[in-house]
């Protein structure tokens, strides 16, 4: 993913087999200004204080651009400068399950939470014209006990001396028990998948304010 500040519209991404039918950006953003979420300490803390831990020191406070309610984010530098100042990296957020997008706790309930969120999330990220590689996994998780959902898939990457052919983008939705959502979305540059796991390790690690 691209720096914010460096961010242009139009990136030539190539067309991959056919487009991900579990990632849909149909979800209109919400009219009601959303509250915002910081990184505190080694935490990502969102505005109703459910907290996630950030993936480690190296990683620094950026702006959240998921779609996330109440979020906060962290950024990675995993290509600098690779153009003309152009820098290219590794991206976590951490928030709320918008009110907007429809949610029930049950599996097929956390599972169209997480396509819905999923797919917002990649046109903010990328734009409408994201394409996304065949392969993506589902599969249930539990957090300390709350039931969750996770999607990860790959998106297809072509820039200009930008040595990265793919990002990875994982999300999981974990039920909070009360009617509503904590959201967790990596992109992770295709280089570096190590942080995969690390990521699934700090969600296990998400605290549920009450």
């Amino acid at each position: 993913m691209w720096t914010k500040a460096e961010a242009v519209p139009g990136v030539a991404l190539p067309t991959v087999g056919k487009p991900m039918e579990t990632v849909s950006p149909s979800v209109k953003p919400s009219e009601t200004p959303t509250p915002f979420g910081k990184v505190i300490g080694t935490e990502m803390v969102a505005s109703n204080n459910d907290s996630m831990p950030n993936m480690s020191s190296a990683w620094s406070n950026t702006s959240e651009r998921t779609g996330l309610w109440g979020g906060a984010a962290i950024w990675l530098t995993v290509h600098g400068n690779y153009d003309k100042g152009k820098s290219w990296g590794n991206y976590v957020s951490f928030g709320q399950l918008p009110p907007e997008i429809a949610y029930t706790n049950t599996p097929a309930g956390l599972k169209a939470a997480a396509v819905q969120i999923g797919g917002r999330a990649l046109v903010n990220l990328y734009d409408k014209d994201v394409q996304v590689m065949k392969g993506t996994q589902h599969k249930a998780i539990t957090v300390n006990g709350h039931p969750g959902h996770e999607i990860v898939a790959k998106v297809v990457v072509k820039v200009p001396k930008l040595p990265e052919t793919f990002s990875t983008i994982m999300i999981a939705v974990v039920d909070r028990g009360d009617g509503t959502a904590a959201v967790s979305i990596a992109d992770l540059a295709g280089s570096t998948p190590a942080w995969q796991n690390v990521w699934r390790y700090k969600v296990s690690q998400i605290k549920l304010s009450k």
